[in-house]
């Protein structure tokens, strides 16, 4: 289940980070939306969650309290500048911390323009997104050898630190141009028509890679546990 606040939207990648999730919307300032919002957590098995490092515990869902409506939760923390420093409390997304973090100054140089200059992609956001799901299924094991559950905490800023501490030498190769078998065959019905998704760039041997539910609008769904 995906929980965003009443309002919020993000159109231009919806359609992309949707795929297979229940999507619902809560306001964590209303009592109402944080009783919801323990009953969930209740049941819940891993949180994944990208709020500033003090945005739940101003609302009383602070690391103390969500172990407590659910003792063994596999929490997996997300924020922009890290959970201890000056800028803890500060927001951000990809963009930001690759100017913040001396990435675009790099880009700059590379692109040999005069202004920061991004990476084409949000780097920040993949990368740290391949390590938050390393950390729950990390979480998973861990809990289910009895090694008890485990709580993690990534930032952008020190995805952003990894890739600057790995400089390697730049390239301007082309991309190869995208052809009919880069995807998979089956249409998704999404809430934006009809659609291919292209293939994963990696998988396991044995385990398709596949979803039950299209991409759908934010708050297309009830917050109430499927099943």
């Amino acid at each position: 289940m995906r929980i965003d606040p009443p309002g919020w939207d993000e159109p231009g990648v919806i359609p992309e980070v949707t795929l297979g999730k229940h999507c619902a919307r809560l306001d964590l300032k209303t009592p109402s939306g944080r009783n919801v919002f323990s009953e969930l957590l209740n049941k819940a098995d891993i949180l994944v969650h990208g709020y500033r490092s003090d945005a739940l515990e101003e609302i009383g869902f602070g690391t103390a309290a969500r172990q407590a409506v659910r003792p063994g939760l596999i929490d997996i923390s997300l924020d922009a500048y890290g959970h201890s420093g000056p800028w803890a409390r500060r927001r951000g997304f990809d963009s930001l911390v690759q100017f913040s973090s001396g990435i675009t100054a790099t880009g700059m140089d590379w692109r040999s323009a005069d202004a920061p200059f991004s990476l084409p992609v949000q780097a920040l956001d993949h990368a740290t997104g391949y390590l938050l799901a390393a950390a729950a299924v990390r979480g998973v094991i861990a809990k289910s050898t009895g090694a008890g559950p485990i709580s993690a905490r990534l930032s952008l800023a020190r995805t952003a630190k990894l890739l600057v501490d790995h400089k390697d030498s730049p390239s301007n190769a082309r991309f190869a141009p995208l052809m009919d078998e880069d995807f998979g065959t089956t249409v998704e019905q999404t809430d934006w028509g009809p659609a291919l998704r292209l293939l994963p760039p990696v998988n396991i041997a044995g385990i398709p890679m596949n979803w039950t539910r299209p991409a759908i609008k934010l708050g297309s769904n009830e917050a109430v546990w499927l099943g």
